[in-house]
């Protein structure tokens, strides 16, 4: 059984910063991409930044020289810093990740994810 659990949401003011994180735990091969998405209320859910097995990222526009994901291999662990936040970031943001794990007969890859933790940033 695979499991990520997310860690580091609340409630900021507007110019503000939060730190998320992410643990996958269990029984596994490998992790393959990681990456944070978000939804807000009333829209669709949407990626905010990725980052590869190798540490190439990419990010949503809006969050471009704001957000920073980085990931620790070691420990299966993937962060999203979160500066000058804005009242638009408030979301339910959701970890993800493509891991790679046999499921007793093969070997299977698939798509992972965490529970979600709420943003809130009051103007």
């Amino acid at each position: 059984q695979v499991q990520l659990v997310e860690s580091g949401g609340g409630l900021v003011q507007a110019g503000g910063s939060l730190r998320l994180a992410c643990v996958v735990s269990g029984s596994f091969f490998r992790i393959n991409g990681m990456a944070w998405y978000r939804q807000a209320p009333g829209k669709q859910r949407e990626l905010v930044a990725g980052i590869s097995s190798g540490g190439s990222t990419n990010y949503v526009d809006s969050v471009k020289g704001r957000f920073t994901i980085s990931r620790d291999n070691a420990k299966n662990t993937v962060r999203l810093q979160m500066d000058s936040l804005k009242p638009e970031d408030t979301a339910v943001y959701y970890c993800n990740a493509e891991i790679r794990r046999s499921d007793g007969i093969s070997i299977i890859t698939g798509d992972y994810w965490g529970q979600g933790t709420q943003v809130t940033v009051s103007s």
